[in-house]
């Protein structure tokens, strides 16, 4: 893991499209900002953890169902 120090408006770039910038700071609170191309996705990583889980969740439901679907139409 890289770690760097960045102060108030000081930032940090990911290649040529992506900054990170520290717009302040408060206490244990920092308040960053993300400048970054649309395509790519920004979540924080609870969220992000979250809809992995859903995801596969819901990968393995649906696979189960088509299955099913199947069986009962004789095609498995």
């Amino acid at each position: 893991m890289l770690v760097l120090t960045r102060k108030t408006n000081e930032a940090i770039k990911i290649g040529d499209d992506i900054e990170i910038k520290v717009l302040s700071v408060d206490g244990d609170q920092v308040k960053i900002g993300i400048s970054a191309p649309r395509h790519v996705d920004i979540h924080r990583k609870e969220v992000y953890l979250s809809i992995q889980e859903e995801n596969n969740a819901a990968a393995n439901n649906s696979s189960v169902d088509v299955l099913q679907q199947l069986i009962k139409k004789g095609k498995f």
